[in-house]
């Protein structure tokens, strides 16, 4: 007994150095390699998606919120021709932009799907956080698809929802 209170102050002390955990979905690394190293064609068509994602969900009164991690989509639904993501703008429930995920265009390839993590412990959207997609197809071609799927388990309890994105522009 007298070998274990030590042994706790030993293990807290260790975890409580250990560098502040960096949010997977704000690496930019997975953005440079998608980055077009050249102009794109002019006679693209552009187009906005509105999608909403919940980082936190009200349980039983407002008082209580459950944190969520939220898995964002991006689907290029065609067999032939790329898609470009202009521009991803996280937003929180009062409307603030909090997060730009790109400043250059990125190319989704044919049936591909490309995506952006919320983690759980990233609750700074809030229960109605949102995104803003801005992207650019050749006329001939369908636009790109967006969906978001939150989950979150707590004990033997699990929630888990999807959202489709709508095109506002």
């Amino acid at each position: 007994m007298k070998y274990i209170l030590p042994f706790l102050l030993l293990t807290t002390v260790l975890h409580s150095c250990r560098e502040p955990r960096k949010l997977s979905s704000t690496d930019p690394v997975n953005w440079e390699k998608r980055t077009l190293k050249k102009a794109q064609q002019d006679t693209l068509e552009n187009g906005s998606t509105f999608l909403s994602i919940y980082s936190q969900i009200f349980l039983r009164t407002d008082q209580d919120e459950a944190d969520l991690t939220a898995t964002v989509s991006l689907h290029n639904p065609n067999i032939n021709d790329t898609v470009f993501i202009n521009k991803a703008v996280y937003y929180n429930t009062h409307g603030k932009a909090i997060r730009k995920y790109f400043d250059k265009p990125i190319f989704i390839r044919p049936m591909e799907t490309v995506q952006i993590v919320i983690d759980g412990v990233d609750n700074e959207g809030g229960t109605g956080a949102n995104f803003i997609f801005d992207w650019e197809i050749k006329p001939t071609t369908r636009e790109p698809l967006f969906e978001a799927v939150m989950i979150s388990t707590y004990g033997q309890q699990g929630i888990s929802f999807v959202t489709e994105g709508k095109r506002v522009k």
